[in-house]
């Protein structure tokens, strides 16, 4: 008999099809985003669960699904998942790291120019029709090569941002992270440890790419804002808790810095209504990985996690994988 799945989002028809060769699956494909009474009540004699950042996995949901056997992210950030909760209880968790990796720093690099040369209000400047005539200052924003690149975080995502910056234009990279990379890790990346303090002090270009915890909730707020150049940018494609929007829009409106670019939000898919007047940021919903080729491999690995756990396989990408091991959970 096959076991029993729920797939919380709509997802790809052929990853759909993938699971329904081992699986009997009950599908979202309206796309409805449920409460979390809903979502029990769909787990309900369920095995496993596809799920995305939209569904929060916590104990009084795992409680409340005592057949829950998986739990599988279609994301490399987690924090939509109580991973201790699920540990304790004998649920596999997994995500899916690696293979958003360059599509991501493809897209935060672009952000950060984006607001940087002024993009999106030069488009919203000639859609009002107000482009009369060239000028020397229109829309003058501030250069990308030969800048100082700083990075807050330094794990996948933000090492492949460093080698754009250093190796295609020629900036000077300094990172922060919770550790210190390996010395080869630096010197592949092209990139060069500071403090905190100096990462905001000295970048020309800011950009967050650190995984969501409560201990980085707010980790840039005015008093991080204030150290910072006013001629510098700020990008966030990390996660929107990371950033305090209240501060940071008061910063813009009065340009304490340049610019920024949002691709998370706090509250999302809300936004902070001040932040919808300011003319100098570039705001995107959340889709700094969304190319079809990388969503895809995000679902399929999703997929794959899914079936190499509930047919006892491997799976490939695991949170918890002591949960497999008698004993060590």
């Amino acid at each position: 008999m096959k076991k029993n799945i729920l797939v919380a989002r709509r997802v790809f028809d052929s990853v759909l099809e993938r699971l329904r060769v081992h699986f009997e699956v009950e599908p979202n494909q309206d796309d409805l985003i449920w409460s979390k009474a809903e979502l029990i009540a769909r787990l309900q004699g369920k095995d496993g669960a596809f799920i995305t950042a939209s569904e929060r996995i916590d104990a009084e949901l795992l409680d409340a699904c005592p057949q829950l056997r998986a739990v599988c992210n279609m994301a490399v950030g987690y924090n939509n998942i109580d991973l201790d909760a699920c540990t304790a209880r004998g649920v596999l968790a997994s995500n899916t790291p690696d293979v958003l990796t360059e599509t991501t720093a493809d897209f935060g690099f672009a952000l950060m120019m984006a607001a940087a040369r002024r993009m999106a209000e030069g488009e919203h400047f000639l859609r009002r029709g107000e482009w009369d005539k060239w000028a020397v200052d229109l829309l003058a924003g501030s250069d990308i090569h030969g800048t100082t690149l700083g990075l807050l975080g330094m794990g996948r995502i933000g090492r492949a941002i460093a080698k754009r910056g250093a190796l295609g234009f020629g900036m000077q990279v300094i990172y922060h992270n919770r550790s210190r990379l390996a010395p080869e890790l630096e010197q592949e990346s092209g990139a060069r440890y500071v403090s905190k303090e100096a990462l905001l002090q000295q970048s020309d270009h800011l950009l967050l790419v650190l995984p969501y915890s409560p201990a980085v909730h707010h980790v840039i707020g005015a008093a991080e804002i204030a150290l910072m150049k006013p001629t510098a940018t700020l990008t966030n494609i990390a996660r929107g808790g990371v950033v305090d929007e209240v501060a940071l829009a008061e910063a813009l409106s009065k340009h304490q810095i340049a610019a920024a670019g949002l691709d998370v939000f706090e509250g999302e898919p809300a936004v902070n209504p001040v932040l919808l007047t300011l003319p100098n940021i570039v705001l995107t919903p959340h889709i700094a990985s969304a190319t079809v080729k990388t969503r895809l491999a995000m679902a399929d690995l999703a997929a794959d996690n899914l079936i190499a756990v509930l047919t006892g396989g491997v799976p490939p990408t695991p949170l918890n994988g002591q949960v497999l091991q008698p004993g060590l959970a």
